[in-house]
């Protein structure tokens, strides 16, 4: 059980009453005041949007490979469109909204009462959005991940905009880095009296402040590449693509913690409020938060494990961490797991969507975790799963399985902070089965076609049966999370107005047979 300064720590974390901050605000306090709860709504409203666009972008090249043969789209606005889904997904949706979620919830949690450096928050955010309207101009087709030399050769004249926001971007997440550090820094428990939010937010400043620099690097040499300037990258002109894998990767896996580590944070907030109990051990976080921040930035060579320059000790060290890494993941799964099974869970508890879209997520988190240990071996990895649905299947159960799903649960828990109302319990419960199944089938039906080496990024394919019936309901599991995501759209538009006022507490923790007032529908 939790130690009674774990308890100190870790209890129910203070009372936020209600406020319908919405209505009284105005779109300028809304676009630029520095109140924290502006700027957290701000990123959060602006992240559904990239959400909307990249998923849209999905289902119409989804649509697309629902059958073999090409039907509508050809292989470059393909290209353009997979590459616009991952860019604003990574970049626009899952690293902002969770962002932003803290942004809310770290001046209540860590007493500081209001954001430091608020005005490299507003930076942060305004310079993501240039980056955005500029990738969305240029249209690269050239994946997210911009690959050399083909980067330097397709995507017309504007592709030089998608560089620049490549840069933009890094200085965007930068300044949200330094945001995160100063105010975990500030936290009026310090060192072992913090809460767990403020570990998880020195180690995400950290993780954005050091490998940004690289991304931001990355994004700039692209661009003198491709104006003539310079030739590190490209081939042809005596360059070398390996250092340009060396270089973006050294950003690109810890990426892949940019929104974990918020999603983590907002586990170890939201988890001992809707219980009503402090977490399991306070220690086996803080220990699993560090050994993130570390282990993140040696093992990126993964992502590249089958090119010729990563071999022999390289290699084997490689995997060695890789496989280490999944130490700080079952160490925060199974505290949570731990604090779940430690009594009993309070019905107000599971009646609440923020608590079921929680369990949803950290669900995926284990699907996403224990299959990607294959990922680490180097025989498997090279012979079928690097370039294979595997991949993409296990960076789907993490970012929208586990990370979009806890940023959603962050939303519906914040929702009456926001408007003073609560949302729609049934739209609500809709939104969540329709995310479940939708999400689950997704990735189980990519899992598969990786199994059945179906490749990554292509147009086309062979009318091979392994193949189009996953491929088909593949796309129809797609519409089922875009039915979820309009649901839940509807609800918070709706609700706003119309939903029933919340209660002094609207997280009242109970275990009797009457719904809550979080539970109950709004009239």
């Amino acid at each position: 059980m939790a130690s009674d300064l774990d308890t100190q720590r870790m209890g129910a974390t203070p009372h936020w009453k209600p406020h319908n901050v919405i209505g009284e605000m105005s779109l300028r306090d809304l676009l630029f005041s520095n109140d924290y709860k502006c700027i957290a709504l701000k990123g959060i409203l602006t992240s559904f949007v990239m959400l909307a666009l990249g998923g849209a972008f999905a289902l119409a090249f989804r649509t697309e490979l629902a059958v073999p043969d090409i039907q509508f789209l050809g292989a470059r606005p393909y290209m353009t469109l997979m590459t616009l889904h991952g860019m604003l997904m990574v970049f626009g949706f899952v690293i902002p909204i969770v962002i932003s979620i803290c942004y809310y919830m770290m001046p209540k949690v860590l007493g500081t009462g209001r954001l430091l450096w608020a005005g490299a928050a507003q930076a942060s955010y305004w310079t993501l959005i240039l980056a955005a309207v500029l990738l969305i101009i240029s249209r690269p087709d050239f994946t997210w991940t911009l690959y050399p030399p083909m980067s330097l050769r397709v995507g017309g004249d504007l592709v030089w905009m998608g560089y620049v926001a490549v840069v933009l971007v890094a200085i965007s997440e930068f300044l949200a880095g330094a945001v995160l550090l100063r105010n975990a820094w500030a936290s009026k428990g310090r060192w072992m009296k913090m809460p767990m939010m403020g570990w998880g937010m020195m180690a995400e400043g950290g993780l954005l402040l050091l490998s940004t620099p690289l991304l931001g690097l990355t994004g700039l040499v692209l661009l003198t590449d491709w104006m003539g300037v310079t030739a590190l990258f490209d081939p042809s002109r005596g360059g070398d693509v390996m250092t340009f894998m060396y270089m973006f990767w050294f950003y690109g896996h810890p990426a892949v913690y940019l929104p974990l580590v918020p999603a983590i944070a907002i586990i170890y907030t939201l988890m001992p409020r809707l219980l009503g109990r402090p977490m399991w051990s306070y220690m086996s976080g803080v220990i699993a938060f560090v050994l993130l921040f570390i282990l993140s930035f040696v093992v990126f060579p993964h992502h590249f494990q089958p090119a010729t320059t990563v071999f022999g000790v390289v290699q084997r060290v490689t995997q060695g961490l890789t496989l280490m890494i999944f130490i700080p993941s079952t160490l925060h799964v199974f505290n949570w797991i731990a604090t779940l099974w430690s009594d009993r869970i309070p019905s107000s508890a599971m009646r609440s969507t923020p608590f079921q879209f929680m369990i949803g997520a950290i669900f995926f988190l284990i699907i996403g975790g224990v299959t990607g240990f294959l990922n680490a071996q180097i025989s498997v990895d090279t012979d079928f799963i690097h370039n294979t649905y595997w991949v993409p299947a296990h960076f789907h159960a993490m970012f929208l399985g586990f990370c979009a799903q806890m940023a959603i649960a962050g939303v519906y828990y914040l929702y009456p902070y926001f408007t003073g109302r609560m949302y729609n319990q049934r739209l609500a419960d809709t939104h969540f089965w329709l995310w479940q199944i939708g999400i689950f089938t997704k990735v189980m039906l990519m899992y598969a076609l990786g199994y059945a080496y179906f490749p990554r990024w292509v147009v086309d394919y062979l009318p091979l049966a392994e193949w189009t019936g996953s491929q088909f309901a593949l796309t129809g599991a797609a519409y089922l999370i875009g039915i979820g995501f309009l649901v839940f759209v509807t609800n918070m538009v709706w609700s706003a107005t119309r939903g029933r006022i919340a209660e002094d507490d609207p997280w009242p923790v109970s275990d009797d047979a009457t719904p809550s007032a979080a539970a109950v529908p709004a009239e």
